[in-house]
C-alpha cells in the first residue's frame, strides 16, 4: 500500500476501491475485470490530472515522501561493486553523508550522497540526512581523492540543509561547508551533482557546486525551507505554502533562472511509485553529462565550472 500525501486523497480512495474488488474477486472467484479496469482508468486519469498542476507547496511534499528513493538506494540501483568509504580522518564518520567507489556504466567514479534513511531507526542513525561537520570533511576527503586519481565525482543530493546543533557549530560547521563548496569549485574532473529529494540550502550546495546539476522533476532546491522562510518572513510555519511560491524551488522554476541544468521527469504520481523506474531515468541523464565532461580537460572544466556559478551571481546587473 502507498503512503498518500494529504492532496492524493481522491487518488487513494480510488486505489482502495480497486484494491477492494480485486480481494473479492479473489475470494468469490467473481469475474470484476470490467469494473476495476474501468476504475484503474479513473484513478490513472485523476493521478495524470493532479501531477500535471501541482503547487510548490504540493511538489515539496512529494520531495520529502516516506517512500521516495534515497542515495543508497540510487547507489544500490546505478553502481556496481560499490566500496564504501568512512570517516573525515579528524574526527569522526557521520552516516549523513554516505560515499565511496564503485563502477557505473563502465566508468570508475566516487559517489557521495545525502542519505535520509528509509525506516525510523535507520533515519535516526543517519540523522534525516542532516550532516555534520566531519560528513562535510569526509566529503571533501572523498572528492579530493577523486581528483587525485582523475576519477569523475556523482553527488546525490537530498538534505533539509545542515545539521543546526550546537555541537556541529562547535566543531565549525560553517567552515566546513564552505571548504566543501571551495573543494567543488577546485576539482580538475567532472563533478556532476543529482538533486534527487531536498536540496536545503548550504548543506546542499556544499556537494552541488557541480559542472553539471540535474533535478528529479518533483524534487526541490533552496536557499530554505519553505518553514523556515515564512517563520523569518511572517513569523509563522504555517504560512509555509506562500514561501514555497516565492522561493523558486521547484525544478522548471530553477532551470528557466539557469540554476540547474536538466530536468529528469519522473513516473506518474512521483518517484516513490517506480523508483526502478527514476534510478534508471537518473542514471541515463548522468551517464550523458559525463559523456560530455569527460571530453574537457581538467583545467577547463574547473574554469568553467567557477564561471557558471560567478555568472549566477552577476544575472541582472549588466
Amino acid at each position: 500500500m502507498h503512503n498518500y500525501l494529504d492532496f492524493e486523497k481522491p487518488i487513494a480512495e480510488l486505489e482502495g476501491k480497486i484494491e477492494e474488488l480485486r480481494h473479492l474477486g479473489d475470494a468469490d472467484g467473481v469475474n470484476i475485470a470490467d469494473e476495476v479496469a474501468r476504475l484503474q482508468d479513473k484513478a490513472d486519469k485523476l493521478l495524470r490530472q493532479t501531477y500535471s498542476k501541482l503547487t510548490p507547496w504540493q511538489k515539496t511534499q512529494v520531495a520529502r515522501h516516506p517512500d521516495r528513493p534515497h542515495a543508497l538506494a540510487f547507489v544500490a540501483g546505478m553502481v556496481d561493486g560499490f566500496m564504501p568509504l568512512a570517516g573525515d580522518r579528524t574526527f569522526a564518520d557521520d552516516a549523513a553523508i554516505v560515499g565511496g567507489l564503485g563502477r557505473f556504466r563502465g566508468r570508475t567514479i566516487v559517489v557521495i550522497g545525502n542519505e535520509k534513511g528509509g525506516d525510523t531507526e535507520e533515519r535516526l542513525h543517519h540523522n534525516f540526512g542532516m550532516a555534520r561537520p566531519e560528513g562535510y570533511r569526509k566529503a571533501q576527503r572523498l572528492m579530493s581523492l577523486a581528483d587525485r586519481f582523475g576519477l569523475p565525482v556523482l553527488t546525490l543530493v537530498d538534505t533539509p540543509g545542515a545539521y543546526p546543533g550546537i555541537d556541529a557549530e562547535a566543531r565549525g560547521q560553517a567552515e566546513a561547508i564552505a571548504r566543501s563548496i571551495e573543494t567543488c569549485l577546485s576539482l580538475r574532473v567532472p563533478l556532476v551533482s543529482v538533486i534527487i529529494g531536498e536540496g536545503g540550502s548550504g548543506g546542499a550546495i556544499a556537494l552541488a557546486a557541480a559542472n553539471t546539476v540535474i533535478m528529479l522533476e518533483h524534487s526541490i532546491y533552496s536557499v530554505i525551507s519553505p518553514e523556515g522562510c515564512a517563520s523569518i518572513l511572517w513569523r509563522s510555519a504555517e504560512r509555509a505554502k506562500d514561501a514555497a511560491e516565492a522561493l523558486k524551488l521547484t525544478a522548471g522554476d530553477l532551470q528557466e533562472l539557469g540554476v540547474i541544468d536538466e530536468v529528469i521527469p519522473e513516473p506518474l504520481g512521483g518517484a516513490h511509485r517506480l523508483p526502478e523506474v527514476a534510478i534508471s531515468a537518473v542514471g541515463d541523464a548522468v551517464e550523458r553529462a559525463l559523456d560530455k565532461l569527460s571530453a574537457v580537460k581538467g583545467g577547463k572544466l574547473k574554469a568553467r565550472r567557477r564561471e557558471k556559478f560567478l555568472k549566477m551571481g552577476s544575472r541582472g546587473l549588466d
